[in-house]
């Protein structure tokens, strides 16, 4: 006897069969003709989604189709990195209305956050006094400018950047070009992050606000650098990590050239490695729509000029750390750095999406090494202070 179940309750006349079965039949039964093709593909891709929970169209496959089949998905583009899941869980746990708010600030994906806050983390920790941890309240109040103008940031690029965006696969469901919320409606949203942005700002010293107000032009037209010029990327280091200046100033009351500039141009070169990785993954994208970027420019030299930017920050950082007078655990910290980025240097390739994305995302480790090392550094000269003053006192006694 069979113990089979059929697949259909012919008695009762209902289907039985599992929901994505049903979906995947009714979707090949309703196809004829030209319509097939979207058929199988609306069929697979109920399959996949019940599955695996999301889905799994590949921008290979909508190119293989017509054009005008493929629309980009409302949650993310194919190319769009997955977001971070804590992060992103907090923007979907949000009253719907306010999500397309929350991803035009990037909070879904808060690496960009990271790299804007950590270079200010290092100018803090170093103008922390010998043998003390850095100023928390700094840190805190740094941490929440920095959500706010990565999120301002993002806003004015995609305001520029709308119908460029609609035109690349991986930024084609960003609120604004998907039509979420309107120019008028990102406008008013990005004068909100700006005022709460100044309240942080008067937070600080007069010469800090000052300071902090000039970086606004950095801001404002850094999106316009990828038209004009195959060296956006150095625009953007030089506007996202104006932190590593403003972070001693808050702490000092003013710039001291020989630790803030070489910190900045190190930050810079950083940026130059980072983001030359994250822009191989629109090469082609951008090429079609002529928009410009060093991976575009470097090609298959990418490597040599990434090995050449890691050898010059950690020049800098080296500098930093003789000027200031760091100690062992700042430079084995560098060393920690530099293998990291040798590494991921070595092991990147350039022409696959997801691997650069991975590479990109790993900076934030080597951000939070080099505050390590700062951290750790720091509190070492307490120790060496202490040591030099035994040895003092041992001389007088004898």
């Amino acid at each position: 006897m069979s113990l089979r179940m059929p697949a259909c309750d012919r008695t009762l006349g209902n289907d039985v069969r599992p929901p994505r079965v049903r979906a995947l039949r009714s979707a090949m039964l309703g196809a004829s003709g030209t319509g097939l093709v979207r058929a199988l593909r609306a069929g697979t891709q109920v399959w996949l989604w019940g599955s695996r929970g999301r889905s799994l169209t590949l921008p290979h496959a909508a190119r293989g189709l017509h054009a005008g089949d493929w629309r980009p998905s409302a949650g993310r583009g194919p190319f769009e990195r997955r977001p971070s899941l804590p992060a992103a869980a907090i923007v979907n746990s949000a009253p719907r209305p306010l999500q397309p708010y929350l991803r035009l600030m990037r909070l879904d994906k808060p690496i960009g956050t990271w790299l804007l806050y950590l270079p200010c983390t290092w100018s803090i920790g170093l103008a922390a006094e010998p043998g003390c941890f850095p100023d928390w309240y700094m840190l805190s109040l740094f941490g929440t400018g920095a959500v706010l103008m990565r999120g301002a940031g993002c806003t004015i690029n995609d305001m520029w950047d709308q119908d460029y965006d609609k035109k690349v696969t991986r930024t084609a469901s960003r609120p604004i070009a998907a039509g979420d919320i309107s120019t008028f409606q990102s406008f008013v949203f990005l004068g909100g992050q700006l005022t709460l942005a100044l309240g942080v700002l008067l937070c600080l010293n007069y010469y800090s606000i000052a300071l902090g107000a000039a970086s606004l032009l950095l801001v404002i037209t850094y999106p316009l650098m990828k038209r004009i010029t195959y060296w956006p990327q150095l625009a953007l280091g030089l506007t996202l990590n104006w932190g590593a200046l403003l972070g001693w100033s808050a702490v000092k009351g003013s710039c001291d050239p020989s630790v803030c500039l070489p910190l900045y141009f190190s930050g810079i070169m950083w940026t130059l490695i980072y983001d030359t990785i994250y822009a191989h993954q629109d090469k082609r994208d951008d090429a079609l729509i002529g928009l410009k970027s060093t991976a575009l420019l470097f090609r298959e030299d990418t490597k040599q000029w990434l090995s050449g930017f890691t050898v010059a920050m950690l020049g800098a950082l080296s500098l930093v750390g003789v000027n200031i007078g760091q100690t062992v655990p700042y430079y084995t910290a560098l060393a920690a750095v530099g293998a990291h980025l040798a590494h991921q240097i070595y092991t990147l390739d350039i022409h696959r999406p997801e691997d650069c994305w991975d590479k990109f995302t790993s900076n934030r480790t080597i951000g939070l090494i080099i505050f390590l090392g700062i951290v750790l550094g720091n509190l070492w000269k307490e120790k060496e202070t202490d040591k030099t003053k035994k040895n003092i006192d041992n001389r007088v006694e004898n």
